[in-house]
């Protein structure tokens, strides 16, 4: 899934990411624009690496 264009419900699917960080990850790419590298998603609050871990292979930029 491209982070760049999915939605909240698109979001959820992930492991790991309910409601509240998939309105998160919308938000920071409100504020900060397109994510350039999926290791950006660290600058989002309440991903960390182990998260990030869980997901990294289901997603793209």
């Amino acid at each position: 899934m491209d982070l760049n264009t999915a939605d909240a419900t698109a979001l959820e699917a992930l492991p790991r990411v309910g409601p509240a960080l998939a309105q998160r990850i919308i938000e920071w790419r409100a504020a900060n624009g397109r994510f350039a590298s999926i290791d950006q998603l660290l600058e989002v609050p309440g991903i960390g690496a182990k998260t990030l871990d869980g997901f990294r292979e289901l997603v793209r930029v």
